[in-house]
């Protein structure tokens, strides 16, 4: 068995419940993922990091394969300019590589931007820090992990 990934490892010190789910093999998007993880998109998070100017960033939280609302983002952060995050820059703030990055584990200075559309479903999954292999958790214990974080309605209304 391969050693803990790093958010699993950071859950269990705190004693949150939760189950790594590692992919047989490679996704390449969040329709997969939830197939592989017997769930529906909406219930895979996806960590986005917007850099605001040099040296600020914001963490939105948004669920599966719904869309963040630039519009909604930058009127909320009193914004007229942001931009994604590069991959040096995702890496350098949170820690992890694009496309495992978790909301778990990264610096306790970062603002967290949760839409609320992510707490729709008892059950969700989201980066774990290592490619190809998620987090699972029951929404409440989910919330319990994130700790202070900002909701509001970052995603794109669906069509």
């Amino acid at each position: 068995m391969p050693e803990e990934n790093p958010v699993s490892v950071l859950l269990t010190q705190r004693g949150i419940s939760h189950r790594v789910f590692r992919h047989e093999k490679a996704v390449r998007n969040v329709e997969e993922a939830a197939l592989a993880r017997n769930q529906r998109p909406e219930q895979v998070i996806r960590s986005i990091l917007f850099r605001l100017e040099e040296g600020v960033y914001v963490l939105v939280l948004i669920p599966g394969t719904q869309q963040v609302s630039w519009q909604a983002l930058r009127r909320y952060l009193g914004r007229s300019r942001l931009t994604l995050a590069t991959h040096e820059e995702v890496l350098a703030v949170t820690g992890y590589t694009v496309g495992t990055v978790s909301p778990i584990g990264v610096p306790a200075s970062l603002r967290i931007l949760a839409d609320k559309g992510i707490f729709s479903y008892q059950e969700v999954s989201f980066g774990s820090g290592e490619a190809n292999t998620a987090i699972i958790m029951k929404r409440e214990d989910f919330i319990y992990a994130l700790g202070k974080v900002e909701v509001g309605e970052f995603a794109l209304p669906e069509s």
